[in-house]
């Protein structure tokens, strides 16, 4: 049996001390300047000289510290009492869909804590480190409007088209959109080179494909695409020869020079505003998964849709997450120099038991740090429910979280 936190946890005296004193400050009429410079006194206190935390926490944001734009009860005081006390945290979202800055900026404001992109991953984080197509077209998908092509300029990629461009120069692509037209041309761009079948060398080529958050048109969207991966070197207008040629590797699909597929995250459901899940960026992959099987034959065929998933709970991801924490714990506790030691533990908290729990149970960091997974109650789980995947403890929500994990640890400050 999972243990659950009782109504009576002992929550620490040093944390009530300074959580009710915050709570007199903003119930007081004190000047928002003066309030918030309080705060950052708070937030940026040193523990006593003897003090080094050897564990941390990584938390998902969507149903752990926000429900969809709102923030939950309690985010404010789990994260107001990590700063007061030189823990080490870092916020670990399959979200995106906007620049690590600006969500950093918004979260910051929601939740009334300072907050800095050191600790901040979200799920397309790593697609600023692929080098390798900076100086080449990729197609962008996902977002609202343009915005994920904006983030992916500020990470460097220097020619980014989207299938809203593609729309609104080719309106024939996708019949099914033509009422958004006049949508798509207040963001859209001119093609960096025509689609012209015909003259393969000079055709618009797309040399990667990223998701980089859930799709709006998803019938755009699986349509561009198709096409992109059915293609002849990624050159649109083109079709390969080699699709269906049973005499090649998945049947000869994807083998012609097609472009990389890349997923920033797997979620099929996330919690937003209505009561129950809404589909994620992995629905859409579903779906793409779902029209690639009708027309190759899929598995039954011996044909697979290449892919690279990211995000939570896969690999990658919790290792660049974890390179991540142990920088910013390096730089949060600087003052103890060589005397900081390991970090033993690392408390996942998240909502969803597919994605943060799966991870961090399935994590194997290379450096011997036990990642404990922890469920909490305010997002996708439904309590009384049996998650799919076992959490090393379940609780109501992320002050809970905070309180259990730091009793375990004794942390008597």
């Amino acid at each position: 049996m999972i243990p659950q936190v009782g109504s009576a946890t002992r929550l620490l005296s040093r944390s009530s001390s300074i959580l009710s004193h915050s709570a007199a400050w903003r119930s007081s009429r004190i000047p928002s300047a003066q309030l918030l410079h309080r705060r950052t006194l708070i937030s940026t206190s040193t523990p006593p000289a003897a003090t080094v935390p050897e564990f941390a926490f990584a938390f998902d944001i969507d149903g752990v510290l926000v429900r969809s734009s709102d923030p939950l009860p309690r985010a404010h005081q789990a994260l107001s009492y990590l700063q007061s006390q030189r823990i080490p945290f870092i916020l670990l979202t399959n979200g995106g869909g906007q620049h690590e800055s600006e969500r950093v900026a918004d979260l910051s404001k929601k939740l009334e804590v300072p907050l800095d992109t050191s600790n901040f991953i979200q799920s397309h984080t790593p697609f600023a480190d692929m080098e390798e197509y900076k100086d080449k077209t990729v197609l962008v998908v996902g977002g609202v409007e343009d915005k994920c092509r904006i983030v992916a300029e500020r990470y460097g990629f220097k020619s980014v088209v989207t299938p809203g461009d593609i729309l609104t120069a080719y309106p024939a692509v996708w019949p099914f959109s033509q009422q958004l037209l006049d949508y798509y041309k207040t963001f859209s761009r001119p093609l960096p080179a025509p689609i012209d079948a015909s003259s393969p060398s000079t055709s618009l080529k797309i040399d990667a494909v990223f998701v980089y958050n859930d799709p709006r048109d998803w019938g755009l969207d699986l349509q561009v695409v198709k096409d992109v991966l059915l293609s002849k070197n990624g050159i649109l207008g083109t079709f390969s020869e080699k699709n269906g040629d049973a005499s090649l590797p998945n049947k000869g699909f994807q083998q012609d020079g097609q472009p990389p597929l890349y997923f920033s995250n797997p979620d099929l459901l996330w919690a937003a505003k209505y009561h129950l899940p809404r589909l994620g960026q992995g629905g859409f992959r579903e779906a793409l998964e779902g029209v690639w099987a009708a027309l190759t034959g899929g598995e039954k065929n011996g044909v697979t849709l290449d892919k690279i998933v990211m995000g939570k709970p896969h690999q990658p991801t919790y290792a660049f997450a974890e390179k991540r924490l142990i920088a910013h714990r390096k730089n949060l506790l600087s003052q103890f120099d060589g005397r900081l030691g390991h970090l033993k533990r690392v408390y996942m908290v998240g909502d969803n038991p597919e994605s943060d729990i799966l991870g961090g149970n399935s994590y194997r960091s290379p450096h011997g740090t036990d990642w404990v997974s922890v469920l909490v109650q305010t997002g996708v789980y439904v309590e009384g429910t049996t998650p799919a995947h076992q959490p090393r403890h379940i609780v109501g929500d992320v002050w809970d979280a905070v309180s259990w994990a730091a009793e375990r640890e004794q942390w008597k400050n």
